[in-house]
């Protein structure tokens, strides 16, 4: 796989990601650019781990991810979504505190791996072509940090503009978007 494929590849699979930042960005409170960079760095990893390991699994788990792999991110992305919808409509006006950095960590965490549970089915497909499997989960790893970055950022303008509305058009983006992907898996796959 040539570096033009590679990049493309990475950008491809922090597409979700990003929409999960901006939705992320637009509920958190006045987060600076070094929050957006931590936050970037976790999904960042979690994206670049995410195709080592389906990489690892190859060919034996193949048909097992494929099967549920677009079930688990409906859920756990229309879950998050739903939770940030919840949380727009019950939250006490803008003086209230920013989340404890543990939840706030766990959050950003399973939003990541919700996010890339398709690079895991990618590194599948990549167990089977010549690809330099490091070097495609280092790019995967670093676009997503980019654009994740980048989506906080933008969410949190969004935020500052649309206060709430953007907190409940960030959930509905994670639930259009775990629609999606399940739609692409089987609504899809059968047409």
């Amino acid at each position: 796989m040539n570096p033009p494929a590679l990049i493309m590849l990475g950008m491809a699979m922090s597409t979700d990601a990003f929409a999960a930042a901006i939705a992320k960005g637009a509920g958190l409170n006045r987060p600076g650019i070094i929050h957006a960079l931590k936050i970037g760095a976790i999904f960042g990893v979690v994206e670049a781990i995410t195709p080592l390991l389906g990489w690892l699994l190859g060919s034996l788990a193949a048909e097992q991810i494929d099967h549920y792999d677009h079930w688990l991110a409906f859920v756990l992305l229309g879950g998050l979504g739903i939770h940030a919808i919840w949380g727009a409509l019950t939250q006490a006006p803008a003086t209230t505190e920013p989340e404890p950095k543990e939840r706030s960590l766990w959050s950003t965490a399973l939003t990541g791996l919700a996010t890339s549970i398709d690079a895991m089915a990618v590194g599948v497909g990549l167990a089977f072509v010549d690809v330099n499997i490091m070097m495609a989960a280092l790019v995967i790893g670093l676009c997503t940090f980019a654009m994740v970055t980048i989506g906080i950022m933008a969410g949190k303008a969004l935020g500052t503009v649309f206060g709430k509305r953007a907190e409940i058009a960030g959930g509905l983006v994670l639930i259009a978007v775990g629609t999606v992907i399940l739609y692409e898996h089987t609504l899809g796959a059968a047409a």
